[in-house]
């Protein structure tokens, strides 16, 4: 009681001083709030956002592994590299259902596509330098390349990575186009070949297989190619133009049907961790997979939807470290020049017979009494200025985020329903990038009870000044030099 009376005296005593240490730890106090209310929300949406990234693993070709002594000078070398290619053991569904029963798969889905002929379509003709095949992993063992059109199946719209990515924009679509892509004989096509053919939206098509039966399917959608890069110099049309889209169902249908249907498969992995994707890939070896091919993940994208949030998190983080820094600094200071004001005081109350542990504790206390206040006060400042802060920080970042998601949404010809795989398909694939509008940084008890530790800390270092002063001070010499 003695501390706390004195101490309580001694804030009444010196105002100026104390109100002093008070704004200083009051300014602390709502740059901590504010930073620490930014910085654990930013990481709960952080969490929240990659926790909405499935962990995705495809399956790529090893380009560097292909390309060992090839020489493009040589026509020797070119011949290899193309016996190479061409030589490339492909995988099947069987293969597929072999590599996902793993330990590390927690799911799977895939694109699943057949090389179909036109029937009252024609292809628009390619005049391509390309001498590599058409594609691999096929379910049967002949690849695409003979046939008119490849109809390539898609068990979502999460997996239609090509209108995520920018490489394919709806132009046109009708009203109710995703209500019904992923439930029957429903199509998408490039705008290069509707022109060719004169097609226009709900109009029918029908496709051919080699056996000569008939398929009809109807468009809901035309989209064109947008990748400078994959224009093939030598050719008037994209290389997507006699791609037909639909969902992976119906092809999986004509392929029940139809047993003389040529088809590829490439499939997509849900794993539980990245850390995980060497041991799966010396796992899908070991069941037979090629060594030409190579896995690949998302991580780099899951990462970079996460960038501008995880921007804001470690700019907190520093502020926090340097105020916490600079705080404790001038908070020492000024306990310095507050214990050589009170010498006389504590050279008094010395030779009164209170012992140094009563005086360190009372200035403890002081200090304390202060700081609470001010801790208390910064809270609410902290709490009410923390969500203006937090979005004046990403002002930036949300329109980019926001351009993003609009022009994904652009891509899919406006706002899909991006729900899951209907039908009997695995998974989901990679989610679409959702803008944000604000982070609410909020001002929890994690917030407090952190602002508290913080508090206490910067108390016990700027205290030390007194402690080491008092253990230091002899009375005798004190009074000495006042008197």
């Amino acid at each position: 009681m003695f501390i706390l009376k004195n101490a309580w005296i001694s804030i009444k005593r010196n105002k100026g001083r104390n109100i002093l240490i008070g704004i200083i730890i009051l300014i602390i106090a709502c740059a901590c709030t504010i930073t620490l209310a930014i910085k654990n929300t930013a990481v709960d949406l952080i969490d929240s956002y990659k926790s909405a990234y499935e962990k995705e693993v495809t399956i790529g070709f090893n380009r560097e592994n292909m390309m060992k002594g090839f020489d493009p000078s040589q026509e020797e070398g070119r011949e290899s590299a193309r016996e190479k290619f061409d030589n490339i053991a492909s995988y099947t569904i069987s293969d597929v259902e072999s590599f996902a029963d793993s330990d590390y798969i927690e799911s799977y889905y895939y694109t699943y596509g057949v090389g179909l002929n036109g029937n009252n379509i024609e292809k628009a003709e390619i005049e391509s330098n390309s001498d590599m095949p058409n594609g691999f992993g096929h379910g049967k063992e002949n690849n695409m390349s003979a046939t008119d059109f490849t109809l390539t199946g898609y068990s979502s719209q999460e997996a239609m990575s090509e209108f995520i990515s920018g490489a394919y924009t709806m132009s046109e679509i009708t009203d109710n186009a995703w209500d019904i892509a992923f439930n029957g004989n429903y199509v998408f096509i490039n705008e290069e070949l509707a022109s060719y053919n004169n097609l226009k939206l709900n109009d029918k098509i029908k496709l051919e297989s080699e056996d000569g039966n008939v398929y009809e399917f109807e468009i809901i959608g035309i989209f064109k190619e947008n990748e400078e890069e994959n224009q093939d110099a030598m050719s008037m049309f994209s290389h997507s133009v006699n791609t037909i889209i639909t969902n992976s169902d119906a092809v999986v249908n004509l392929t029940n049907e139809n047993e003389t249907l040529k088809a590829s498969i490439y499939p997509t992995f849900i794993i539980d961790s990245y850390d995980h994707v060497e041991k799966l890939q010396d796992e899908f070896y070991e069941k037979g997979l090629d060594e030409n091919f190579i896995l690949q993940t998302n991580e780099e994208l899951a990462e970079s939807g996460v960038s501008s949030v995880q921007n804001i998190s470690s700019f907190s983080t520093t502020f926090l470290v340097i105020t916490l820094i600079i705080g404790g600094i001038v908070l020492f200071v000024i306990n310095m020049i507050n214990i050589r004001e009170r010498k006389y005081e504590i050279g008094v109350l010395r030779t009164i017979g209170v012992s140094k542990l009563k005086l360190t504790m009372q200035f403890v206390s002081e200090l304390v009494i202060v700081s609470v206040v001010a801790l208390m006060l910064g809270a609410g400042i902290g709490a009410i200025s923390s969500k203006g802060v937090s979005n004046s920080l990403l002002a930036n970042e949300i329109n980019n985020s926001q351009e993003q998601a609009e022009e994904i949404n652009k891509n899919f010809g406006g706002m899909p329903n991006r729900g899951g795989a209907r039908g009997g398909m695995h998974g989901k694939g990679m989610p679409v990038v959702e803008a944000y509008n604000s982070i609410d940084a909020v001002v929890d008890m994690k917030v407090l009870l952190e602002l508290l530790g913080i508090g206490l800390s910067l108390v016990l270092v700027s205290s030390i000044a007194s402690m080491v002063s008092i253990q230091r001070f002899s009375p005798l010499t004190i009074l000495k030099e006042r008197s």
